[in-house]
């Protein structure tokens, strides 16, 4: 698999993944030491446009 930049996402997806990756970062605040904060679904999402950039730059 090909390596993705920063560089290889569109402008709407560097800030679709720079505000998804800030509530990664409010959730991990706001947990009490437990470990149990739920952050699968934010990186799941992540996932998705890095899959889309990586197709992308397969072609």
């Amino acid at each position: 698999m090909a390596d993705l930049r920063f560089s290889d996402f569109t402008r709407g997806e560097q800030l679709r993944i720079a505000a998804l990756t800030a509530r990664l970062a409010k959730r991990g605040l706001a947990d009490d030491g437990s470990g149990n904060v739920y952050t699968a679904d934010l990186k799941a999402r992540i996932e998705r446009i890095e899959n889309q950039a990586r197709a992308r730059k397969g072609k």
